[in-house]
This record gives C-alpha cells, structure tokens and sequence, in this order.
C-alpha cells in the first residue's frame, strides 16, 4: 500500500488460522485444468452494511467466531490451508500440511462502506485483499472494519486449487458454520477432493478436433495507439429484456444474449474488414459434460475455455443457439 491508503486502512492483526483437527498430511495432484488456470489469485470482495448502528464487531463479524468456524472448515476444505509447491520435477501441485490460512484484521477511522458502490477497481483490492506474501499461501482473508460500523470481507484464493464455483462452496460453509458453530453444513455438501477423476487416460486418447477447440491458432492483435482497458456495465432488467426480445424472445438465456451483444459492439469498434473472422472465447463448465459427470461437490477447476469463430454477424448466431 501507498501512504496514504495506510493511513486510511490500518492492519492491526495478521496470523495464520489452521484447521482445528488433524488434515490428510500429503501432495494434492493438480489438474490440467487447474495448471490452465491464472497462475494468481482471485480477488473476491464483499462489503456489509451496519443496519442496527451496533458496532459489527458485536454481531455476527466477531473476528473470534470467524477464525473458530474458518478453522473448521478447513478440517474438509483442508487444500486452502496448504501451499502452492512443485512435485521435484517442476509441476505444481498442494502440499496440505496444515500451514494455515493468512487472516488479516484491519480498521479504518476515516472510511465507510458508502464510500465505495459501482465497478471493482485496482484500488479495492489494494485496500481490502490480503496481500499474498509469501505468493505459495493458498487462501488469505481480510476482514476490514469501518467507522461506521460496516465491515468488507476480501478473500484472496490461488486460481491453480479452486475456480468460482468450489470458492463459493468454501464460503458458503465458512459462513454457516460461523452461524450455528456446528458441521452440519459440511454434512449436508461435503467437499470432494479426488482429483484423479480428471486424470489423463492410459496410454492417452486424443480427440481430432481437440487441438482445434483447445489450442486454436490465433493472430491476436490490438488497435495501434489505443490502450486496452477493462470496464463494467450496468445492464437494467428492461434493457435486458429488450435484448432478448432483439435476439429472439425470452428463450434466450442472459449470458448468449449479452454475450451476443458485446461480441457485436466490440467488432463493430475495430477497424476490420467486413468478412474479417472474429473468435469468441469464453469458460465452459465440464462437471455434467463427463460420463460419468463428476461430483457436485468437486473441490477444483472444472472450467475450459471453448471458442466460437464468425464474422460480426456470427453473434447472432449465437443468440439464436
């Protein structure tokens, strides 16, 4: 952090939380998915409003109960507590031995959750994102108290162990056991962590069209002299339906709909030829692609990246699909 931001948020604990009973002392195996992944960790913030004016450090945000039920949970959810190493031979791979989640608590005098509404910002992260130093933790959280008695939870989670939808199961749990302070929740959906279901087969099969859909021969280029930024949109639930209605009715899911629709305006914006070919890339869930489809509960990446080429015009297309 700058000075600044220092001054206005000001970490006054930072430990290691490690699961509450004995864990699988062992290597966890990655996937090739998870070797795919962002070789980082995933930001996620959440921010709290006080409703009743009591101080949130009274209520349910006891930083206490929090690291009692995180150490819970990591009894199941015990790759979190491990470190990101190498198996000798340069790949990487867990190594659950228990050495613990980074949990910081910080307080800020002069800031309030009203202060921050709209789109994620490089300066949020900085602010409420534990920094993941050394960058071999797994999983670090940072519980940030406001004055006006608001709190903002931001999760840092190493992108090679879990993708968003295994994150949000830990969550989920954390947040349940922190409310009853019993296993119930880890009973109701255990977490499963046999990563070997995604093992290549022996000797290896390879699909024809695999090279195609995973590795595609692409020539990325970038408008000369303009630079490249990310932005968020807010799309209101009536812009929304009139998209729909444009690409075809309420047949038409959020995501082609939109997906569609930015496809378009992005080639639109880019000096192209009018049959220039366009390819859009986008994450794809496998878990009900496989036979058999793995477990609901499965702890890890279950994401591809699957690609669609088309002119322009190919975007409606994919609506209509």
């Amino acid at each position: 952090m700058g000075v600044e931001e220092e001054e206005e948020v000001r970490v006054v604990e930072s430990s290691l939380v490690a699961a509450s009973d004995e864990t699988p002392p062992k290597s966890l195996w990655l996937s090739q998915l998870d070797l795919k992944a962002t070789r980082r960790h995933t930001p996620l913030l959440w921010f709290y409003r006080s409703g009743d004016g009591v101080q949130a450090t009274d209520g349910f945000f006891n930083v206490t109960r929090l690291k009692a039920a995180l150490a819970k949970a990591l009894v199941t959810f015990y790759p979190l507590a491990g470190r990101i190493g190498d198996d000798g031979d340069g790949r990487a791979e867990v190594n659950c031995g228990n050495q613990g989640v980074l949990f910081v608590v910080a307080r800020s005098e002069d800031l309030t959750v009203a202060d921050f509404h709209g789109r994620p910002s490089s300066k949020l992260r900085r602010l409420f994102v534990p920094r993941m130093e050394p960058p071999s933790i797994v999983c670090g959280v940072q519980l940030t108290f406001f004055k006006c008695g608001g709190v903002a939870i931001g999760l840092a989670v190493h992108h090679f162990v879990v993708d968003g939808s295994s994150t949000s199961h830990f969550t989920r749990t954390w947040a349940a056991i922190s409310r009853t302070g019993d296993m119930s929740a880890v009973e109701a959906e255990p977490p499963c962590h046999h990563r070997f279901l995604l093992r290549p087969r022996s000797p290896p099969a390879v699909h024809p069209d695999a090279l195609s859909v995973f590795c595609p021969m692409v020539n990325l280029c970038e408008p000369s002299g303009v630079p490249l930024r990310s932005e968020a949109f807010v799309v209101s639930k009536d812009q929304l339906e009139a998209l729909k209605q444009a690409c075809g009715g309420r047949a038409v899911s959020t995501f082609c709909a939109l997906t569609a629709h930015i496809w378009k305006c992005v080639s639109a914006t880019r000096p192209m030829p009018p049959d220039a070919t366009t390819r859009l890339t986008c994450p794809v869930s496998i878990r009900r692609k496989l036979a058999p489809p793995l477990p609901s509960g499965y702890f890890g990446n279950r994401l591809f990246r699957a690609s669609r080429e088309g002119q322009p015009a190919g975007a409606r297309q994919l609506a209509d699909d």
